[in-house]
């Protein structure tokens, strides 16, 4: 088993070093990170790199395929290299997933029209333009379509999908050694939780930036 995950420019790391902390644990699986070109790929701080090993051509068929998002998402929306390599992939992909804005990326790759799923609450909306139908929901499986909401909410569903290619049992074990145990000390992780003025101030520079 080949398990791919994507780095592109301004990516946002835990997107995707959360589903690899879970991943890569899965029995007799390759993890590789892959990219345009080899080479290390800055976050979206540019402050830490990850290495890609192998080209989008390098990667022809893998089992599983994880997208990340991030703010450097929005200039990959029409980057046919890393669209076509998406949908190539998919054709024979066990499992295509994302975290994150990286819903967005499959969603304008064409591959989830008319599915459920999930995104960074601030980019929810945009699913709808791809004829998507988004949910508030943490981690959404639709068919091998499995999608994650923002950026921590990847370890979820690395989880997940881990349960469903080697066992409960064995994602359950990849869960206690890494001490997976979220106790915040704020309550404050999603819209509907956190205090209305912050959700409302986050809005409202988002919709600056989308006009």
């Amino acid at each position: 088993m080949q398990i791919a995950i994507v780095l592109f420019d301004r990516f946002t790391s835990l997107d995707a070093v959360g589903p690899y902390e879970m991943l890569a644990r899965t029995p007799d699986a390759e993890t590789v990170f892959v990219a345009e070109r080899t080479g290390p790929v800055r976050n979206d701080s540019g402050s830490l790199a990850l290495v890609a090993d192998r080209t989008f051509a390098e990667v022809p068929a893998p089992d599983v395929v994880v997208v990340p998002g991030g703010p450097g998402q929005s200039a990959q929306m029409e980057n046919e290299e890393l669209l076509g390599w998406l949908r190539t992939v998919d054709a024979t992909s066990t499992w295509t997933t994302s975290v994150c804005t990286g819903s967005l990326l499959l969603a304008a790759a064409g591959l989830l029209t008319g599915r459920r799923a999930t995104s960074h609450w601030l980019a929810l909306d945009a699913l709808k333009d791809f004829g998507v139908e988004p949910t508030g929901e943490r981690v959404v499986v639709d068919g091998k379509y499995v999608t994650a909401a923002g950026v921590s909410s990847g370890i979820d569903m690395g989880l997940t999908l881990l349960g469903r290619i080697a066992g409960d049992e064995h994602a359950m074990t990849v869960q206690l050694l890494a001490e997976y145990d979220p106790q915040p000390p704020y309550d404050a992780g999603s819209p509907a939780k956190a205090p209305a003025a912050l959700v409302e101030e986050f809005r409202a520079k988002s919709r600056r930036i989308l006009q």
